[in-house]
């Protein structure tokens, strides 16, 4: 508490936490649960977040690394964050029923990689390198896919007439920009993606933690370590005047000695992040003397995606909902 007895603060960013994306791709394993039963095995981890995983683990949900892990005649389900057309044609060779569950805004990228390669581009991919969206993407057309995550003085291409940038949707909106300026210093010429593909959500997140961040002494950001757009928070924050940021993927991760001095402390989590996880920091925060909560909200959203087509037939066919809403256990 204050000397003055009143609560220290917190800030809470809004929008935060699931985006439509998330939501989605989680339902459609949980639904996928309930209609065809444990086991069904996923290729990576559905979201980037270990509770999510662990708590679909529980219900019965393996995940995998590679198609080759599965049993044959077994239902696989693609994460959010896409696969490359080798990964499809991997599954269908061992007769796997597949349900993508690739966010809609990644199939977006990953049709304009299509279109860009048959037009034949040389197609500069904005992105992180071992990411899991970023290879699914390059794997569109790997042949005229270049990925270029910070230094762009490998870069070559065959005419610079016909070069064009995308990116990975949930980076930085400032970093990626910054980098595509050093691009254009070498090559004047080099196109736009033909609309934004940083995703809605991730964008709405960095504005919300840019104003958190300017009144925050420290900002804990919620989120998993391997979630490109917790990480991205973390940065953002800082960048907007934060004096420390921190990313914990639970409220028992929170230590001590970040406090001192502290009198307001910003709140935000990633876009795989589940709101319980928020809810426990703010507990935790309350327990010391933050218990005054302002909301700082920077935009509404009401963005819903469909369940997977793979999935609403057989739940259709079934007679049972194909809303994307969950049994959530």
């Amino acid at each position: 508490m204050r000397q003055d007895g009143s609560a220290k603060t917190v800030l809470l960013a809004s929008p935060r936490g699931y985006c439509a994306g998330v939501d989605r791709a989680v339902i459609a394993v949980e639904k996928a649960l309930d209609h065809y039963g444990a086991p069904i095995y996923v290729r990576k981890q559905i979201v980037h977040n270990k509770h999510v995983v662990s708590s679909l683990e529980k219900r019965g949900a393996i995940f995998v690394d590679e198609v080759d892990e599965v049993p044959e005649g077994s239902i696989l389900v693609f994460s959010a964050h896409g696969v490359s057309p080798a990964v499809v044609a991997a599954a269908e060779a061992r007769g796997l029923n597949t349900i993508d569950a690739t966010c809609p805004l990644v199939t977006k990228v990953h049709r304009e990689v299509q279109r860009f390669a048959q037009e034949d581009y040389d197609i500069l991919l904005i992105g992180h390198e071992g990411h899991e969206e970023v290879e699914g993407t390059a794997g569109e057309a790997p042949d005229k896919v270049q990925i270029v995550d910070v230094a762009i003085e490998g870069v070559r291409v065959r005419d610079p007439e016909k070069l064009i940038w995308l990116s990975q949707t949930t980076l930085s909106v400032d970093e990626t920009m910054e980098t595509v300026v050093r691009l254009r210093e070498k090559y004047p010429t080099l196109q736009n993606p033909p609309s934004d593909d940083i995703c809605y959500a991730t964008q709405n997140r960095q504005v919300a933690i840019k104003k958190v961040g300017a009144d925050s002494d420290l900002v804990i950001v919620v989120g998993s370590a391997n979630s490109s757009n917790t990480v991205r928070l973390v940065e953002v924050a800082l960048d907007a005047g934060a004096k420390a940021a921190y990313r914990v993927d639970f409220a028992s991760e929170i230590e001590e000695s970040w406090f001192e001095g502290v009198e307001t402390v910003g709140v935000s989590s990633g876009a795989s992040v589940p709101e319980e996880l928020v809810d426990d920091v703010l507990a935790y925060l309350a327990e010391r003397g933050f218990g005054d909560v302002q909301n700082v909200t920077t935009a509404e959203e009401d963005v819903q995606f469909s369940l997977p087509k793979e999935l609403r037939k057989d739940l259709k066919a079934a007679g049972n909902d194909v809303s994307n809403k969950a049994k959530r256990g």
